[in-house]
């Protein structure tokens, strides 16, 4: 699965990005750029629907993708016997390099930008390989444990994002802030003593995967620091995910040996595993593509947000169609992590807004 959730922020850095300078009736100042009668008959989809409509379709899109990534990696990984997490993980990659160059290239959803040099080159290749990580154990973890577990753990993202950030920068939050996280590492510890399929390898990838994604926000806000090296998420992605693929590579072959065989057998005797590959990389573009349409349309902390509501919502959905067993404990442990990361968020910004003021 591909996660893609702080690259976001990056969109004010350019302000050629600015959503207040690129509506649609404008064209954006970049050489060959159509004009702005011929992008918005190509290209401007929403042009005839209300803005509210739209922004509805569109969150409604950001939750199916979502949620869809989630159950179809857990289908695939689990339930009809595809047991390679690092071949589909690499899928993904591929996919999302190839729809990244089509969308920027020709459908110009946002300026190509270009990596300007080798130090900028090494930077994206470190993150890369910390993406690669995360993706994997997130992957790995749906073998082992529920979706509804998975997005439990998930859940404590903040928790580790705010050790990174201590540990490598050593940025130190209000007393508020680090009282909000006690919840979040309360309701996991419920949720886990709890889980009736709980299990200790699929816990502790998924742990991992979690703390990759926090460690990749803290990174990424280190390395790309300067105005120059900045990319928007969606060029950074164009940029990552075919190091990924690459990275991951001798990994599938050395760990799951010849999966590309075994997979081209195994679509001669059930042709479903090709529909289900494929639109499972679909899906895992679309999610970054719909966090970056999400943000343009509303916001950053709308994206936030959303994300909580997400977790819940994937549960729910995973239990209805996996009928994994649940647990009260386990669904109020759960509740007490999700009730944390919105107390957090709400202390994060209240904390920001202090340090502005004075």
């Amino acid at each position: 699965m591909v996660e893609a959730q702080t690259w976001t922020t990056r969109r004010m850095s350019n302000p050629r990005l600015d959503s207040t300078a690129t509506a649609d009736h404008e064209v954006l100042d970049i050489p060959v750029t159509p004009t702005a009668d011929v992008r918005n008959s190509i290209y401007n989809v929403g042009s005839h629907l209300s803005p509210n409509l739209l922004t509805a379709l569109i969150i409604a899109s950001w939750f199916m993708s979502n949620i869809g990534v989630l159950i179809l990696n857990k289908y695939l990984l689990s339930f009809y016997g595809y047991r390679y997490p690092i071949f589909l993980t690499m899928l993904h990659m591929i996919s999302c390099a190839c729809y990244s160059y089509a969308a920027i290239n020709f459908l110009e959803i946002v300026p190509r930008q270009h990596i300007l040099s080798r130090k900028q080159f090494l930077k994206i290749f470190a993150l890369s390989v910390i993406f690669c990580f995360s993706v994997v154990c997130g992957n790995t973890s749906l073998r082992y444990i529920p979706v509804s577990f998975n997005q439990a753990i998930g859940a404590t993202t903040p928790f580790f994002t705010a050790i990174f950030a201590f540990l490598i920068t050593c940025k130190k939050e209000s007393g508020e802030v680090y009282f909000a996280l006690l919840p979040v590492v309360f309701g996991i510890v419920l949720a886990s003593n709890s889980e009736p399929l709980f299990n200790l390898f699929g816990f502790l990838v998924c742990i991992g995967s979690t703390a990759g994604r926090a460690l990749k926000s803290v990174v990424q806000g280190i390395l790309l620091t300067s105005e120059a090296e900045k990319l928007h998420s969606m060029n950074l992605l164009l940029y990552m995910a075919p190091m990924a693929a690459m990275i991951l590579l001798p990994f599938t072959l050395y760990i799951e040996g010849n999966v590309a065989r075994i997979t081209l057998e195994k679509a001669k005797s059930d042709s479903f595993i090709v529909f289900l590959l494929l639109g499972n990389a679909t899906v895992a573009y679309l999610v970054n593509l719909a966090n970056f349409l999400v943000t343009k349309h509303t916001s950053a902390l709308t994206l936030q947000v959303l994300g909580n509501a997400k977790a819940a919502l994937a549960a729910f959905v995973s239990v209805m169609i996996f009928r994994n067993p649940v647990t009260v404990m386990g669904m109020t442990g759960f509740a007490v992590t999700v009730m944390g990361v919105v107390l957090y968020s709400e202390a994060k910004k209240r904390s920001k807004l202090q340090l502005t003021t004075h």
